[in-house]
């Protein structure tokens, strides 16, 4: 079993910053992506960014130049440095792990992003 906890969401002015962290426990395979997406109230979840344990990134274009995705190997754990907030980054944020082919979230966290 893979466990996900999120930390870091909340409420923020427009332009401000927020750092997101995700830390993962239990079976974790060597070869693995981590990740945030997001969901916004009446849309679908979509991918902010990704990040392989082999350095690789995706970000979507709508943060391009504004969220920064890392990653510590050793602790299992992905961030996500977040500047320049827009409200339209108002969303439950999700940690994602895809490894074998099999996807794990974690339990989600708000970002508010007031104008």
């Amino acid at each position: 079993q893979v466990q996900l906890v999120e930390s870091g969401g909340g409420l923020v002015q427009a332009g401000g910053s927020l750092r997101l962290s995700c830390a993962a426990s239990g079976s974790i395979f060597r070869l693995n992506a981590m990740g945030w997406y997001r969901q916004a109230p009446g849309k679908q979840r979509e991918l902010v960014a990704t990040a392989s344990n082999g350095d690789s990134t995706n970000y979507a274009d709508s943060v391009k130049g504004r969220f920064t995705i890392s990653r510590d190997n050793a602790k299992n754990t992905v961030y996500l440095q977040m500047n320049s907030l827009e409200p339209g980054d108002t969303a439950v944020y999700y940690c994602n792990l895809r490894q074998l082919l099999r996807d794990y979230w974690g339990q989600g966290t708000q970002v508010t992003v007031s104008s």
